[in-house]
């Protein structure tokens, strides 16, 4: 990772709604890219040990602060970094990323296309405004959108879609975080 010609600085980090900025994927890709800055994110409400998500639009305003912040701290514009994370927070980093906050590209992992057992309730009308390279990581069994439903959704998304799903891996994508930090290190490379 220390090519000087790569198209980031560094990573934006954030976990899903039941988990905490040391869920041991997030951590994992932080050890990978040693010595480039990781910043794992905490939101809100899990630091004020509450267990629901505020609502996305207050999510979306603390990850648009929050990697504000990681720029200063590091001196590293925000084009310049990856951001994203795991299920909701890798949905919330999108959102905001569709909404003008400017990135290098974005990593998602178990992306909720739709809660589970409600295939009706799509989480993509933001996915026409993305224009950034994205990399989704999914299991080819979960229950919050399946390879099929991917395939159908993102086309949406004007910038280029990297997709890799892993063999038997449901939405928790247990046991699966040295075969995720591969496909991360395999697309970053190429970025």
């Amino acid at each position: 990772m220390s090519d000087k010609n790569r198209s980031y600085s560094g990573l934006f980090l954030t976990p899903g709604a039941g988990s905490n900025r040391n869920h041991s994927t997030l951590c994992h890709l932080e050890k990978l890219l040693h010595p480039l800055p990781v910043e794992r994110f905490d939101f809100q409400y899990r630091k004020q040990g509450k267990h629901f998500p505020a609502p996305v639009s207050n999510l979306v305003s603390e990850v648009k602060d929050a990697v504000e912040k990681m720029s200063k701290k590091h001196g590293i514009e925000s084009q310049d970094l990856i951001l994203g994370g795991r299920s909701m927070g890798g949905r919330v980093c999108s959102m905001a990323v569709a909404e003008g906050l400017p990135a290098a590209g974005l990593i998602l992992i178990c992306y909720p296309l739709h809660p589970a057992k409600k295939p009706e309730t799509l989480r993509v009308d933001h996915f026409p405004s993305i224009q950034v390279p994205c990399l989704f990581i999914s299991g080819d069994k979960d229950e919050f959108g399946t390879p099929e439903e991917f395939s159908q959704h993102l086309p949406k998304i004007s910038g280029p879609v990297t997709t890799v799903y892993i063999e038997g891996k449901r939405h928790d994508l247990k046991g699966a975080d040295e075969r995720i930090g591969q496909a991360a290190i395999e697309w970053l490379n190429q970025l």
